[in-house]
């Protein structure tokens, strides 16, 4: 992969490259496989094993939830690809864990592009909650980055 300066410059590039922003897609494109699985309480986790990445999501996600953390564990693939993260625990979306922030962010400017908030730049954090379907908090860490 070429040099990237930062998140943005990423995920322009994986989006351009592959014509997508759908972290299902761009995982199969970047060779990461993608299983559903019984894990619980636990959303899902990033693991490298022999040097094989993979993501693991909870069968029982509905599609958004399932979309957002496997975009979540894409940006771990991605940003930390050697370290076996810890869980993303349920209803736990908003780490102080620095990897979890990276990651978070990650998802977020997948998938609420630049455009998307300038659609909706008179929303409140809370009407943008309500429409994108993500936390209050996760809205705030995603308008942070935004432009």
């Amino acid at each position: 992969m070429i040099a990237i300066l930062n998140l943005k410059e990423l995920i322009f590039h994986l989006t351009k490259k592959y014509q997508t922003s759908d972290p299902f897609e761009l995982a199969d494109a970047l060779g990461i496989a993608v299983f559903f699985e019984n894990l619980g309480t636990i959303n899902g986790y990033y693991n490298n094993p022999l040097r094989m990445k993979q993501i693991h999501i909870n069968h029982a996600l509905e599609a958004h939830e399932a979309k957002y953390t496997c975009a979540h564990e894409l940006g771990h693939a991605l940003l930390h690809p050697n370290a076996s993260t810890p869980f993303l625990r349920s209803k736990t979306m908003l780490s102080i864990n620095k990897m979890e922030i990276e990651a978070n962010s990650f998802a977020l400017n997948l998938l609420i592009s630049d455009e998307t908030i300038l659609e909706n730049q008179n929303y409140t954090i809370q009407q943008l909650s309500r429409l994108l379907g993500y936390s209050q908090d996760l809205i705030e860490l995603r308008l942070k980055s935004f432009l």
